[in-house]
């Protein structure tokens, strides 16, 4: 198990798997609770087009893709709210012009190509250099940073956001907050799990602590275990296994959300009859 760590690039790619299973299913438990899953599939596509303005300007893809991911969110929560358009329209928009523009500006790019764009759509972790990480490390500790502060307010608000009104919670603002963090976590994850396959990260170790929980708070620190074990477990696979790490990872959280559904399963019956008894 320790040889992992003996090279630069596997430690670096442990640690940044390590702060995505952290940040994606903390924002994404929000996400769930308010019936948004598919927004970091929305996000993803989105941020594609500033990982290609990225290239295509010679600047850095993470930095570009911040800035359009975190711009995409805003519009699609303005378009959400404001909008006659429906939230599904919205995001339907979304990945279709965010793939689109990402496809075209790779192509006008001379400093990019279709491995390149493969490496982000679908990860490349033992790509993440130093300077990949530091950034990693700084969005992961603002992601945590919203959910430690403003978690109780977003819980309200994903409740009931009529409730969060009648309280006089702003709720226009934490709904771009989520959104934001969304957009943020999306960039966390793309260089672990890869644009296509964020949302997964995003919403499975939720929903698979969401068999074995009750409260939020516990669904919460629960789904973040999940997606340490998902993606730390996944890439230490794919040290012995030349397969993708963003396919092992989500495929070893999907392995824990049906090992959940079973156990909840088998407790919850027990439960019941032990009622009827």
């Amino acid at each position: 198990m320790f040889e992992l760590f003996q090279s630069d690039f596997m430690a670096r790619a442990m640690i940044a798997a390590l702060l995505v299973g952290l940040a994606a299913p903390a924002v994404g438990t929000f996400i769930v609770q308010r019936r948004l899953a598919l927004l970091g599939d929305g996000i993803g596509h989105v941020a594609l087009t500033g990982v290609a303005l990225g290239f295509l300007t010679g600047t850095a893809p993470t930095i570009t893709a911040v800035v359009v991911a975190v711009l995409g969110a805003v519009v699609i929560e303005l378009v959400r709210e404001r909008g006659r358009t429906g939230g599904d329209v919205a995001l339907a928009l979304l990945f279709y012009g965010g793939i689109a523009g990402g496809v075209l500006l790779i192509g006008l790019s001379d400093n990019a190509s279709n491995t390149t764009l493969v490496s982000y759509l679908f990860g490349s972790v033992s790509t993440v250099s130093v300077e990949d990480l530091w950034v990693i490390g700084v969005l992961t500790l603002g992601v945590l940073s919203v959910v430690l502060v403003f978690g109780r307010e977003l819980f309200v608000l994903c409740q009931d956001q009529e409730v969060a009104k009648a309280s006089g919670l702003p709720v226009r603002f934490l709904s771009m907050l989520i959104a934001v963090t969304a957009a943020l976590t999306v960039v966390v994850a793309m260089r672990v799990v890869g644009l296509l396959l964020v949302s997964a990260l995003m919403v499975v170790p939720v929903a698979a602590s969401q068999q074995l929980t009750r409260g939020f708070r516990a669904t919460l620190l629960l789904a973040m275990v999940f997606g340490v074990v998902a993606t730390v477990g996944g890439l230490g696979y794919t040290y012995y296994v030349d397969v993708a790490p963003g396919a092992a990872i989500v495929l070893l959280a999907l392995a824990g959300f049906a090992l959940a559904l079973g156990v909840g399963t088998f407790i919850r019956r027990n439960r019941i009859g032990e009622s009827t008894r």
